[in-house]
This record gives structure tokens, sequence and C-alpha cells, in this order.
């Protein structure tokens, strides 16, 4: 049997990401050169969000601009990735959970990457799309890089020690435990998918952790890969 596809937790950061220069495009692409390549990929994202579970099953999805406000450019821009009905469906069998509950907690979608787990082992990539730090009210869209809030870097460093020492309980926990956990994320739909990925992954993971930077003084861009500890 191949070894079990790796699983991720990407930061997508702002719309903006394809066309403007000064944000980290190619760090996306850089990750992905030392990925293998899969099957499929089952995408879990924060802007996927519903008070049931829902799967999209389209042999064609449609690129959905769920955005306003923004360069005419974006709104151009198709996506025209073919679907993957058959997996959705047997994903949907092992669980009927697989978008993001916005109003279920971090032990919830824990429980539901652990459940999708069985998928990496028939050549599925499990990804959860969101954000490590999404507060908007905090962000400054002219702030460059180095204008960085510290407590961003306090947040991030906190998730990276407790996810290298495979801490689970802490890191459900991380509203109570995490510093400025209320602050970084007023609500947490951007983070949810984190827990998401790190269910699917091997109780034994890998960390991988590529940090792409600060944005708009609050948003982190930080993705994480939770590769298997045998090759």
């Amino acid at each position: 049997m191949p070894p079990r596809t790796p699983t991720l937790f990407l930061s997508h950061g702002a719309p903006t990401l394809p066309i403007d220069p000064s944000l980290p495009s190619g760090g996306f692409t850089a990750l992905a050169q030392h990925l293998p390549r899969p099957q499929s990929v089952l995408m879990l994202s924060a802007h996927w969000g519903t008070m049931r579970p829902v799967v999209s099953t389209a042999k064609q999805p449609e690129t959905i601009h769920d955005f306003y406000g923004f360069p005419r450019a974006l709104y151009e821009i198709q996506y025209p990735a073919p679907g993957a009905p058959e997996m959705a469906q047997r994903a949907a069998a092992l669980l009927r959970e697989l978008s993001i509950q916005p109003r279920a907690n971090a032990a919830h979608h824990f429980a539901l990457g652990r459940a999708l787990r069985a998928l990496r082992d028939e050549g599925v990539m499990v990804i959860g799309s969101g954000q490590i730090t999404h507060n908007l009210r905090a962000a400054d869209f002219s702030a460059r890089p180095e204008d960085a809030d510290p407590r961003v870097a306090e947040f991030t460093e906190w998730f990276e020690i407790h996810l290298a020492a495979r801490d689970i309980d802490a890191l459900l926990d991380y509203r109570q435990r995490a510093p400025h956990a209320a602050l970084m994320h007023p609500t947490d739909e951007h983070l949810l998918p984190v827990f998401a990925a790190l269910g699917a992954a091997d109780d034994d993971y890998t960390l991988g952790v590529q940090s792409l930077g600060t944005y708009q003084r609050a948003l982190a861009m930080t993705n994480y890969v939770f590769g298997s500890a045998v090759q």
C-alpha cells in the first residue's frame, strides 16, 4: 500500500492573493512542489460553512466569488477544477459532517477529521483552508509586513509549539489556553479547519511549518503539513 497522503492546513489570505505581488502567492507554489500528487482533494473550507453538513458532489464545481468590493480582475478568475463525485459520496458515507459548522467547537471538527482519516489510504488529500489568525477589525490593509502586531507571533508560536508536541488537549482548548485567542479569532470559523486537518492526520504525525509572514498587521500566513512519521 502506498504511504498515506499528508494532511494540510492552509492560511488562504486575502482574496487579492492571486493578483497582489506584495502577497506570498509564490509560497503556495513552492509548498506544492514538496507534496505528493493525490488522487483527489477533500477541501474543508472556512468559506463553506453551513448549519447542517453539506458536501459538494458536482462533476464541475462552479467558481464562487464570495466577496465584494475588490478589483474586477478577481471576479474574472475562474478555477475549472474537476469534481470528484465518487470520492465525495465515499466521504459522506464515512461521516455526513463535511462542511465547517461555525457554531460547533474545535473538538467537533477534530472528530470530523478523525472519521475522514481512512480516505487518505485511498489517495485523498484532506486540506483545511482558513487562517491561523483572523481578526479583520484589527487589520490594517495599508500596513507593511514589519508592522505586524507582536501578539500575532505570540499566538502562532503557541500553536506551533503545541502542534509539534501533539498536545491535542491543549489545542482543542485553545480559546482558554492560547495567548490572545479571542483577539486573534473573535469568531473561530477560520481556525476550525485546522482541527479537521489535525484529526485526519496520523497520531504520530510529523509537523511541517511554512511561515509566509504576517500581512495587514493581523493576518498571519502560516501553513501546516501533517505528514506520516513512517515513509
